[in-house]
């Protein structure tokens, strides 16, 4: 496990877009009976997503939520030095999406910009390479832009993940300050299981085809997709979780020399619900401190961690502490303890 700690960096503000379309997933019935759908939708606990049209990208989410969070901070644009994407959903797989933003927000050119491409854990890694870029130069002011459009990757046809995942994106301001104190994050990896979620065509391993294209049932039960198509072995996803994760947020709280009674808040990736009520009852956590959108936001990857502190804690993030944890596609954990100083959360924005 690799332990990092950073002084007197934190997220000043933090703003969050979804697509205004609802879907509405008792309802989502075109290609599944309506009693296998509430029952999947029963277990989940995902009643509602978001999902873009067909133009819609995760660059667009993200500029809504930046352009939202710097007009409400009243921040100038040429004091953003460092600015960081985070998806697995870009616009091109050439140039980095990090560079059109750059020129979309009318950044300065000594803007430092670049992509991370990276699953559920991915904010809390992007939050740690800019806290430890920041507190070791000079630069002033951050944005962390995190957006997926998940629902471009996932077949409709495929039950196991066709009721799952939504869209939407994030902006957080970060900045130096001393009243951020000390941050702690725990990061880690197992690449030895790439195949519990995975897309096995369209990248520069195998090539786009026709034949990658091809739609083709995948197993017993008649799920439907192609090879460009994500797919997830749940029950291999929860054992994961359930073995490496609650030792994960203990082993960080302790080393940020913390326990359940300090954490105000406990924000988890939002995977599912049966997942996350496991996590609070393993840890015995106050369902009170784990504030929770899965109900009407899905899985919206790495964004949802961010955009559950939008959704579900404004106005109640002065001096807090927070733990988060993410955790999925790669297999990549990381987790944090951090503290909000006076965080601004912006009005949630649909687009």
């Amino acid at each position: 496990m690799a332990y990092l700690n950073y002084t007197n960096v934190g997220i000043r503000g933090l703003a969050a877009a979804v697509p205004v379309k609802v879907i509405k997933n008792y309802e989502y019935t075109r290609y599944f009976p309506a009693e296998d759908v509430k029952q999947v939708v029963d277990k989940i606990g995902i009643i509602e997503r978001r999902f873009t049209d067909d133009k819609t990208c995760s660059s667009d989410l993200c500029y809504a939520a930046a352009e939202k969070l710097l007009s409400d901070l009243s921040v100038p644009r040429d004091e953003i030095d460092l600015l960081i994407f985070v998806s697995q959903t870009p616009d091109y797989r050439m140039p980095a999406t990090s560079i059109l933003l750059q020129e979309r927000l009318k950044l300065g050119h000594q803007t430092i910009a670049f992509d991370i491409n990276l699953g559920c854990s991915g904010f809390i890694y992007g939050m740690s390479v800019i806290y430890a870029m920041m507190e070791r130069s000079g630069l002033r002011r951050a944005l962390l832009l995190d957006g997926e459009t998940r629902s471009k990757v996932y077949s409709p046809k495929d039950r196991k993940t066709a009721f799952i995942f939504g869209d939407a994106g994030v902006a957080a301001l970060i900045e130096r300050d001393d009243s951020f104190g000390q941050s702690f994050f725990s990061m880690n990896s197992d690449g030895s299981k790439e195949n519990l979620i995975k897309m096995d065509a369209g990248g520069y391993r195998n090539m786009s085809s026709l034949e990658t294209l091809k739609e083709k049932v995948v197993d017993e039960h008649g799920n439907i997709r192609s090879d460009e198509h994500g797919y997830m072995n749940g029950g291999d996803v929860f054992n994961f979780v359930i073995k490496e994760i609650p030792s994960d947020i203990k082993n960080i709280m302790q080393y940020a020399g913390a326990d359940n009674t300090a954490i105000d808040y406990f924000v988890f990736h939002q995977a599912n619900d049966f997942i996350n009520t496991y996590l609070a009852k393993k840890l015995k956590l106050d369902l009170s401190k784990v504030p929770s959108t899965i109900a009407k936001f899905g899985n919206t990857s790495s964004v949802s961690i961010p955009l559950t502190i939008v959704s579900e804690l404004q106005g109640k993030l002065e001096s807090r502490k927070l733990l988060l944890s993410g955790f999925g596609v790669g297999m990549t954990w990381a987790s944090a303890v951090i503290n909000t100083g006076n965080m601004f959360i912006s009005d949630l924005v649909e687009i």
